[in-house]
């Protein structure tokens, strides 16, 4: 019996990864009617995450009120896994740039408070492990938002707490941890990154993503320096640390900080969350792949579909295509199914993918390939499992 497995991406702005998987399997089965299908929805860490995993886990969203990256009332959603052990939060359900479209952006006033009050509902609902995806964010204050909502407080020289956001970093002192929820020490935390910037300098945070948060240039020079500021400020207040293995000294260790790749990631979430709660920080695709099981999945495949929505040189860094690629059998043939293939096919080979091919009959507008994605989908898939039988 031959086995297919079907592990594609959303198509952002058409179908969800859910969606995708099945439309995959459904042209699998016009060919291979007796074969093992199996569905397998994936992402990076980003935007669909949380709908992806739900989605492998069979269960429903569950909501939260909360507040979004400027302080006012929102619902968020956030997943748990089967035994409500595992919590997966999509950060940008609460900090995220679309919550805030309404008005004008604030760089420096939004914070992540929102996302905090949704990792404190779901301490209190139990969850042993949180899986936090940071994409798609408004904010750019290191993560003291999330600390401050699970009881953290950040203080400036007089005791009094600094003003919320990346307006407020550079006026911190001192931390204090007496009343931080001591569950939020005791969960373990793995922080999905799909970028690597460094938290400062000039493909760090602030200057990379601000200006897409409405920051301008005086808005980015504060921002960086305000992180480079907590960065020294967290590492005073945790001591020594090991960074690499070895002691290092405070200022060693804030310059880690300041360096690590993917530390700029949401506007250095990772910061605070891995200082003060000794968060992992690990590639999206990473994250997702172990949380749903995905290399026992392709074990013995004999077809590997996966796919997105455009198939370019990024697709190759650590994003579904590649983390499925790397993951399946020698033998295996890995094909993509995308809505543009921009890849040779050199450069297919080289990234382990057998084949590539576009859901476009012909000439179309993105709008039309949109609305017919999934039927899209399904007939190309129909016409890779046909080549498959034919090589067989």
């Amino acid at each position: 019996m031959m086995k297919i497995v079907c592990a594609p991406d959303s198509f952002k702005g058409s179908v969800s990864a859910a969606a995708a998987a099945a439309a995959m399997a459904r042209g699998a089965r016009q060919v291979l009617d007796d074969a093992q299908i199996v569905e397998l929805p994936f992402a990076d860490g980003g935007e669909g995450t949380l709908d992806a995993l739900l989605a492998v886990w069979q269960r429903d969203p569950q909501t939260v009120d909360t507040v979004d990256a400027l302080g006012r009332a929102t619902v968020a959603r956030y997943g748990l896994s089967p035994q409500g052990t595992t919590a997966v939060i999509e950060a940008a359900e609460a900090n995220g740039l679309p919550q805030v479209s309404d008005v004008a952006l604030q760089p420096r006033r939004a914070d992540t408070h929102g996302v905090g009050q949704i990792a404190a509902h779901v301490l209190e609902a139990g969850a042993e492990e949180i899986l936090l995806c940071i994409g798609g964010s408004a904010t750019t204050d290191g993560g003291t938002g999330i600390l401050t909502a699970l009881g953290a407080q950040f203080l400036d020289d007089d005791g009094a707490e600094v003003a919320p956001g990346g307006q407020g970093l550079a006026d911190i002192a001192r931390v204090e941890l007496g009343r931080l929820d001591p569950r939020a020490r005791e969960v373990r935390w793995r922080i999905a990154v799909d970028v690597d910037n460094p938290l400062t300098g000039p493909e760090g945070a602030a200057a990379v993503f601000g200006p897409q948060k409405g920051a301008d240039e005086d808005d980015v020079a504060a921002l960086d320096a305000g992180l480079g500021h907590l960065a020294q400020v967290l590492a005073d207040t945790t001591g020594e640390a090991a960074t690499t293995g070895e002691t290092a000294t405070t200022g060693e260790t804030a310059e880690h900080y300041r360096s690590a790749a993917g530390f700029g990631a949401a506007g250095g979430i990772p910061l605070a969350l891995v200082s003060l709660l000794g968060a992992d920080v690990v590639p999206g695709s990473t994250m997702v792949a172990e949380t749903v099981g995905l290399a026992a999945a392709l074990a013995e495949a004999d077809l590997v579909l996966t796919g997105e929505g455009r198939l370019d040189t990024q697709s190759l860094g650590g994003k579904v295509v590649d983390a499925v690629a790397s993951r399946a059998p020698e033998a295996a043939a890995v094909v993509v199914i995308a809505g543009a293939v921009q890849l040779s096919p050199a450069q297919c080979r080289a990234a382990g993918i057998t084949a590539a091919f576009s859901i476009a009959p012909g000439v179309a507008a993105l709008g039309e390939l949109q609305a017919q994605a999934a039927e899209l989908i399904e007939h190309t898939a129909a016409h890779c499992c046909a080549l498959a039988l034919a090589g067989r």
